[in-house]
């Protein structure tokens, strides 16, 4: 199968959806053009398509591997990633002033979707020093970002975050892993992390580990947590390689998907001699965790996109190729394509539909960081940061959720061949699985969507865009054309129903958490839904009047209007369903026992 990073479905999320525009009004990027976008975006799509897709299959087959304690990447990795560097890629949007090219977020995540897209193995290695960047930029020393950040953006040294330990998941209050100060400013660090991604490589020269630890005098909780900077080769002042830090990559654990992927268990101050730097305050380690893991939550939104993307590409073709069955009524005529059967039809517009909800959400979400941070207003930026928080654990969940039923969907259309290997549809779920998991999981975004967002501020982010969204369902539902106005009126049914869940959520709240958290899953999913919604029902607005401007494109924009429309019979009726299932209250808590008899 051949992927094709689908730019012209990006953009049209990008321009008509998501809201780009409002990024280049900001006046924050002078260069920044629809010349220059469609520009970096064709180059992106050439660099996926010929360099880093093909590579998909065969990581799959040929994971990354350790050898006498150096981890040796999926073969033609090393290569991809040095032509990633060389390109820019890893610069995109990181300041000027540390080597960066100075572009909006926005843009660079839309690299992220391509890059996932042609190979999820290969992707989630350069979002990691994303992350790792903007912490340092976030909390560095000036001596920090001197040393580190200018290898860090151009990609020429690699970031981790070191969260996770055997007895510490979700919960890190209960991290072990300890930083002793030496009295020269530096830590010696001890203990080990797992499930550490592109842990140890052999991509580049050098390795920025990112790690939580405790002092010996720390709190109790994650108020006692630190974080810290470790590098795999120490850097001298004058930013040259000194000597091989004490951190090892010990084991690589075996995973179900991600097979290119090294996901390593890691060792720090085995031999006693292992050191780091404090990075940020002592004790406010989560804080700079949590610049981290927001920028990682949406790269796992954007991993859902791009892996669903590349699912459905893959069951499209099939499905045009694969001749079963005979038309309705037909006994003797030849086999048809599975395409034309109803039902195939469904599950596919299932997946695309699926797949252009997600790009709307988290391109939505990407364009709020970068007007949260370069809006004029202030009172814009207030409003941007808001709908940010509120987009980011829908963008993770409601995304990789989709993600995965995008992937089985994929099997199911391939049939008995989607069950075996060598048709690559198995490799799409396999891949998809861990996104609902890591960097919290969906049910801990969920949570936080119920608490933080919703609690936090009173709902008022969640009215504000809720507001907006009745706004636009308004401006559907008196359209001229039936198949708009029909999406408008499902929108409006769908927006009164996730007002009500929110209504009674907050007042809920003031009586009975455990009910609210019960509710937390449905209500991110019933607004994921409704936000999906919004965004295809906006691009089949702007769809409807491009169809007049452009008679060549008339039967693209078309198929927008109808994805938008099927979108809305399927999930925003279901969104609309959802509230009952919010206002059900407490789940029962049943002896353990009795499940199990």
């Amino acid at each position: 199968m051949t992927f094709s990073t689908p730019i012209r479905d990006m953009r049209f999320v990008l321009e008509h959806a998501a809201g780009f525009s409002a990024v280049e009004k900001t006046g924050a990027y002078p260069e920044l053009s629809d010349d220059l976008v469609a520009a970096v975006m064709e180059e992106m799509g050439k660099f996926c398509d010929q360099i880093i897709a093909p590579l998909n299959e065969g990581s799959d087959r040929e994971g990354a591997r350790l050898e006498n304690g150096v981890v040796r990447t999926s073969p033609g990795f090393r290569d991809a990633y040095g032509q990633y560097v060389e390109g820019g890629w890893n610069s995109l949007a990181f300041p000027e002033a540390w080597g960066g090219q100075g572009l909006p977020s926005t843009l660079a995540n839309t690299l992220v979707d391509a890059l996932n897209g042609a190979c999820m193995s290969f992707a989630i290695g350069t979002t990691l020093t994303t992350g790792a960047v903007k912490a340092i930029m976030h909390a560095g020393t000036d001596e920090q970002k001197k040393l580190y950040l200018e290898k860090m953006v151009s990609g020429a040294w690699t970031g981790t975050m070191n969260l996770t330990e055997p007895q510490a998941g979700s919960d890190l209050s209960a991290i072990r892993a300890k930083a002793e100060p030496t009295g020269d400013g530096r830590y010696k660090i001890s203990g080990q992390k797992i499930f550490i991604t592109y842990g140890d490589h052999d991509f580049t020269d050098n390795i920025i580990h990112l790690v939580l630890a405790r002092l010996p005098d720390a709190p109790a909780g994650t108020g006692g947590i630190s974080m810290f900077i470790v590098a795999n080769t120490h850097v001298n002042e004058d930013g040259s390689l000194g000597a091989r830090n004490d951190v090892q990559c010990i084991k690589l654990e075996e995973k179900m998907g991600l097979h290119g992927s090294p996901t390593c268990v890691m060792a720090f101050g085995e031999a006693g001699e292992c050191y780091g730097t404090l990075l940020g305050d002592e004790n406010k380690g989560l804080k700079n965790m949590f610049v981290m893991m927001n920028s990682a939550r949406l790269d796992v939104g954007l991993q859902g996109v791009g892996v669903a993307e590349r699912a459905f590409q893959r069951a499209l073709a099939f499905a045009q190729d694969r001749r079963q069955g005979r038309a309705p009524g037909d006994k003797t005529g030849d086999m048809i394509p599975i395409y034309d059967h109803a039902d195939v039809r469904r599950m596919l517009l299932d997946m695309k539909a699926m797949v252009e909800g997600a790009r709307g959400i988290c391109y939505a979400n990407a364009v709020a960081y970068d007007l949260a941070r370069h809006a004029p207003d202030e009172g814009e930026r207030r409003k941007a940061s808001a709908l940010e928080g509120l987009l980011t654990p829908i963008s993770k969940a409601w995304s990789t959720d989709r993600a995965n039923d995008v992937a089985s969907i994929g099997v199911q259309i391939h049939g008995g061949m989607g069950y075996i290997e060598e048709t690559g549809a198995a490799q799409h779920m396999r891949d998809a699985r861990i996104a609902a998991i890591y960097e919290g999981t969906n049910g801990i975004q969920a949570m936080d969507l119920v608490g933080r967002k919703l609690q936090g501020d009173g709902g008022a982010a969640a009215n504000a865009f809720i507001s907006q969204a009745a706004k636009e369902a308004d401006l559907a539902s008196a359209a001229k054309r039936e198949d708009i106005a029909h999406c408008g009126r499902r929108l409006a049914g769908a927006v009164i129903a996730l007002k009500t869940s929110t209504d009674a959520l907050l007042e809920l709240a003031t009586s009975d958490q455990e009910a609210v958290l019960a509710a937390a899953a449905d209500y991110l999913k019933q607004f994921g839904n409704v936000a999906a919604g919004y965004y295809l029902t906006r691009g089949a607005v702007a769809a409807a009047l491009l169809v007049k401007e452009d008679a060549a494109g008339a039967g693209y924009y078309e198929s927008k209007i109808e994805i938008a429309k099927f979108f809305a019979d399927r999930y925003l009726t279901e969104a609309v369903a959802l509230t009952d299932s919010v206002k059900a209250g407490a789940i029962p808590h049943i002896d353990p026992a009795l499940l199990s008899a």
